[in-house]
């Protein structure tokens, strides 16, 4: 459903549309030149009047999308910062008219507008989503949906996919994105009970009986491990703390060369001190399964 503005504020755009339509257009020769004038003099004057004869593009290109909800006023705001950016970039010499070029800005930047405001939930977070959320509803009126509830049947799923080449997943997804609207977790159930939607959502966090018990427990296994650390010698400690307490670690050939060892020799130690680790960890715990961190 469209937005409607309070009467002051339709005034105000109807006002904007009109003055948009009364800006002359502008021949090619001198379109070309305020483009010259302002990018090589930067002439605001020039720059002015370029950008103003091509509002009404603005206003045409937010004509399109004003069924997705949002504000006509911040459309075409957001259209106008679009053709700012044409301005800035456009480069006469290669002959494109300025309308041309600055279509695909306004577009871009009232698309990106949609896509952060339609909905709370982010949308269209890639380029295949971004296509799928714009052109979805054009295809499904190509097609005539056949249910009685409106909703695309496979065969049409499938047809848009392959137009958008898209996964059919992701048009059912976008489906039921586009039916439903968003609500407030405060708002009621129902009208006759005082329970909000977010009374019934599931903590997923852990309670504080797991949080004290994990961290009771992992000082418990670091002191295994500092006391079994303890009964290696100190070639051992070092290729142990070097290779397997660090994110990354020492390769054998590093290690060979600061204990003046064999990489086999340095491999052969790390071997034996993991060992010596397993049997004294071992020694420490009523049941192996003490040892393994609950996920």
């Amino acid at each position: 459903m469209a937005y409607i503005d309070d009467p002051e504020t339709q005034r105000a755009n109807l006002n904007y549309i009109k003055a948009s339509m009364r800006e002359p257009l502008l021949a090619r020769t001198h379109e070309f030149e305020l483009a010259r004038r302002w990018r090589e003099d930067s002439d605001q004057e020039a720059l002015h009047e370029l950008v103003r004869a091509y509002t009404r593009l603005v206003v045409s290109t937010a004509v399109r999308f004003r069924n997705y909800g949002l504000p006509m006023g911040d459309l075409v705001q957001e259209g106008n910062v679009g053709l700012m950016q044409a301005a800035a970039r456009f480069e006469p010499d290669r002959e494109v008219r300025f309308s041309t070029y600055a279509a695909w800005w306004i577009r871009s930047a009232m698309q990106d507008y949609i896509l952060r405001n339609w909905s709370i939930v982010r949308t269209g977070t890639t380029a295949a989503q971004k296509s799928l959320f714009f052109n979805l509803r054009r295809l499904r009126a190509r097609i005539h949906a056949s249910s009685d509830n409106g909703n695309l049947t496979n065969e049409g799923r499938e047809w848009i996919a392959r137009e958008l080449r898209v996964e059919v997943s992701d048009v059912e997804s976008m489906e039921m994105r586009m039916a439903a609207s968003d609500q407030s977790l405060n708002a009621p159930i129902n009208e006759a009970g005082d329970d909000d939607w977010q009374d019934f959502l599931a903590d997923q966090r852990p309670s504080p009986e797991a949080v004290v018990i994990g961290m009771r427990d992992g000082r418990t296994r670091s002191r295994w491990l500092s006391e079994a650390l303890g009964e290696l010698s100190p070639r051992e400690r070092t290729i142990i703390s070097q290779r397997r307490l660090r994110d990354e670690g020492a390769t054998l050939e590093e290690l060979g060369r600061e204990l003046g060892v064999s990489k086999e020799r340095v491999r052969q130690l790390e071997h034996r001190a993991l060992g010596k680790l397993r049997d004294s960890i071992l020694r420490r715990v009523e049941a192996p399964s003490d040892l393994f961190v609950e996920a």
